[in-house]
């Protein structure tokens, strides 16, 4: 990292961007060095244990350095951007010089951290040093085009810089795939474009060497084993557990041991649901909204909860109190890339039909995107989630922490029903509502369940009894 000094130079730290984070991971960079930034423009995005959100430099100026690459892990207060407010060109030939051979490497300086200075929200001071990729030691070149073409390649994300033209190409996935199974990358032949070693590349180089004589054609048949599936070459892959699954995976630990789950089922025909479904994709006035079953099961929850207003509420274990909520913040898991999330709808109660369409639509694209903000996780009241996408027919679901139900919906799909005294193929579906048991005993939480139940086999009762 290289040292400022210039009065000019402002470092941009990292910002707790949630509510007493700690840290967060560099997943991709807007700018590089010699870039004009100017007051909000988003210069990199950064992922929490709650979300992935993009982060705005606080002033004008030129970038004079990226302190870390994609990929880093950087501590909450640590400066991750150096800013020259002035406007001075970037430096380059005055990055870290190579050593002599004959003698290694200088450590570089301690940097000196610069004056404070006002980030978004949560501005703090780290108290550890970041984890990032070791550095190589220079190679003895003091070539300026190479150094910079280094430097470069290290803050595209391709790892250390090591200053020699002979340094294999590859992507980061790729690096810690031939570090995991032990492949030195100088021995890879390369086939992607421009001489990029692929994921195949270090594969075939560990794959099993082809015997050196084929089996005679007219060999005696015997009886062997069928061959094992070979699902890859390494016998193990390890994913670090970081960001989003990393605090997911701590609260439903906290959750399963903390609340006593109770879970009820019940199986439902919801042909009149499927039928309204389709009928209000028609109507003019949800036009360019989202209508699927999810929203009328959405719905059948609200009005559940309003007839039943104890089960949306919160247990205060220091102060030994139940806390009953006047208003639902509905929250929708959602299944993304960065793992399971659980954004949530603010005062879903008060919200018409056509607003809780558009309010899920908006909700399900900024999951998608990966673009939820930490906001819109928190304070939730009470859950869906709907296991049925993936053709699940039930299943018994964890409650989010600090609420008191969540409805998991199964599959919809055609089975044989008893309908007015015959036996007919209807649209069937299960519903699982898990209740934290301190909160809401098991009157209370097959009262919701058989509310959802019924509003959703005569949904005409969405009138009446709203």
């Amino acid at each position: 990292m290289t040292t400022m000094t210039n009065a000019s130079v402002r470092e941009f730290k990292m910002p707790d961007v949630g509510e007493g984070l700690t840290e967060a991971e560099i997943l991709k960079w807007y700018v590089q060095p010699g870039d004009t930034v100017t007051d909000g423009q988003v210069v990199c995005e950064v992922e929490t244990a709650k979300a992935a959100v993009e982060l705005p430099i606080p002033y004008d100026g030129v970038v004079r350095e990226l302190h870390f690459p994609e990929g880093t892990t950087v501590d909450v207060g640590t400066s991750i951007i150096a800013v020259d407010v002035a406007g001075g060109a970037a430096p380059v030939a005055e990055e870290e010089a190579p050593a002599p051979a004959s003698a290694p490497a200088a450590e570089p300086e301690e940097e000196k951290p610069a004056a404070r200075q006002p980030v978004l929200v949560g501005y703090g001071v780290a108290t550890s040093s970041t984890r990032r990729r070791p550095r190589r030691t220079p190679a003895p070149d003091t070539a300026v085009q190479q150094a910079a073409a280094a430097v470069q390649q290290e803050l595209n994300g391709h790892g250390a810089p090591a200053l020699s033209p002979e340094r294999p190409l590859a992507k980061p996935p790729v690096r810690k795939l031939a570090k995991d199974l032990g492949v030195d990358l100088t021995t890879v032949v390369p086939t992607g474009p421009d001489g990029v070693i692929t994921r195949e590349d270090v594969h075939a180089a560990v794959a099993p060497p082809a015997p050196q004589e084929a089996a005679p054609a007219a060999a005696v048949p015997v009886a062997a084993p069928a061959a094992p599936v070979s699902y890859d070459t390494a016998r193990e892959t390890r994913v670090p557990v970081k960001g989003v699954r990393k605090a997911t995976a701590a609260a439903m630990v906290g959750s399963a041991f903390t609340a006593p789950h109770v879970t009820e089922f019940v199986t439902v025909d919801v042909t009149r649901t499927m039928k309204l479904v389709e009928e209000l994709k028609q109507d003019k006035e949800f036009t360019g909204l989202r209508v699927n079953p999810l929203l009328l099961i959405a719905k059948a929850l609200l009005v559940a909860i309003r007839r039943n207003p104890e089960i949306n509420a919160s247990w205060d274990e220091a102060a030994q109190e139940i806390v009953v909520k006047h208003y639902v913040n509905l929250g929708i898991a959602a299944a993304t890339p960065r793992g399971l999330i659980v954004p949530n709808i603010k005062d879903a109660h008060a919200k018409t039909l056509p607003q809780l369409a558009e309010s899920l639509g908006e909700l399900v694209s900024t999951a998608r995107e990966g673009k939820t903000s930490p906001s819109a996780m928190q304070a939730g009241t009470v859950t869906i989630t709907n296991v049925g996408v993936f053709g699940v027919d039930t299943g018994t679901p964890i409650l989010n922490p600090g609420e008191s139900a969540i409805l998991a919906v199964g599959a919809i799909k055609p089975q044989p029903w008893v309908h007015k005294g015959k036996v007919k193929p209807r649209q069937v579906t299960t519903l699982a509502l898990s209740f934290d048991h301190r909160l809401v005993d098991g009157e209370l939480g097959s009262k919701v369940l058989a509310d959802v139940a019924a509003i959703l086999e005569q949904p005409k009762r969405l009138i009446s009894w709203a």
